[in-house]
């Protein structure tokens, strides 16, 4: 099988468990590639490939613009299936509801969506993730990967079924996709910044120039946070969504949490992901 990933990442999270995934599936002796959807390339062709893989981090219980822009401009589908790979801070069923519109869009254009993958992976906005959290959500990955890539390989997968609730939130925060640019012209530096020029390299919507050493945000933000996060002077201040500004990479080779240590925001659903993966990974073949 010839597999193409292509990954919409603001942080890189979703980039590495696309990498994951494709090393494990290149272990299988599948060949695989991870493109990256940014508008600074052409967008990535599925020509050739046997599988399409997208890939997208979860904003607000949808998937991101982009990812909807490409798979609208999808080629009609050459036989192949297609699959999704989702990340999100929480591994809640709510979540679900963003695999809705990509699926709709992918079969409008002929392809058979075989399957889904959902992986938890720490947040770049709400709040900051322990590095012992971030490290226990990496190895969950590590955990799962050689399964998930079998799946793929044979091309046996679920959907996921979104409830009433998983639907309703979906719909109701899409708005999010028309007040993104709005919000993202509200983003500033403060006296911090270095000028260094980072966060306009990064942002995967080419949506930041430097103006006399200085980031310029224009009118193509989907709040990716690849700005905040990255900037090494912890300089951006994202607008209305400063509190829940996210700075700094996490260590994912930290000592991952015990149960004990695992945070009480959604602590029964995080220690299900994790007993879950774990589990799994110590079944025999």
């Amino acid at each position: 099988m010839n597999a193409l990933f292509v990954c919409f990442t603001g942080t890189g999270n979703t980039k590495m468990v696309c990498e994951a995934l494709a090393d494990a599936v290149r272990a299988q002796g599948g060949d695989a590639r991870v493109e990256l959807l940014r508008a600074d390339r052409p967008a990535p062709d599925p020509a050739g490939a046997d599988c399409l893989i997208v890939a997208f981090p979860v904003h607000g219980f949808n998937a991101p613009a982009p990812v909807l822009r490409y798979l609208k401009g999808l080629p009609a589908a050459q036989g192949g299936s297609a699959w999704l790979v989702r990340t999100s801070g929480e591994p809640l069923s709510l979540n679900d509801g963003a695999a809705s519109v990509p699926v709709r869009l992918l079969r409008k254009r002929g392809w058979r969506v075989a399957g889904d993958l959902h992986y938890v992976m720490p947040y770049n906005i709400i709040f900051r993730h322990t590095d012992g959290m971030a490290s226990r959500m990496w190895r969950a990955v590590l955990a799962r990967v050689q399964a998930d890539a079998a799946r793929i390989l044979s091309d046996e997968g679920e959907l996921p079924r979104p409830g009433a609730l998983a639907r309703l939130a979906s719909a109701v925060c899409r708005v999010e996709h028309p007040a993104a640019s709005l919000i993202g012209r509200g983003f500033q530096v403060t006296d911090s910044c270095i000028g260094c020029g980072l966060c306009a390299r990064n942002c995967p919507q080419g949506n930041i120039r430097m103006e006399g050493g200085r980031p310029v945000f224009g009118r193509q933000c989907v709040i990716c946070m690849a700005c905040a996060f990255g900037c090494p002077k912890d300089a951006v201040r994202t607008g209305l969504l400063n509190g829940w500004r996210v700075n700094g990479g996490y260590d994912f080779g930290a000592p991952p949490a015990t149960d004990g240590e695992i945070c009480s925001y959604c602590r029964r659903s995080y220690l299900k992901y994790y007993h879950r993966a774990e589990t799994a990974a110590e079944e025999p073949d």
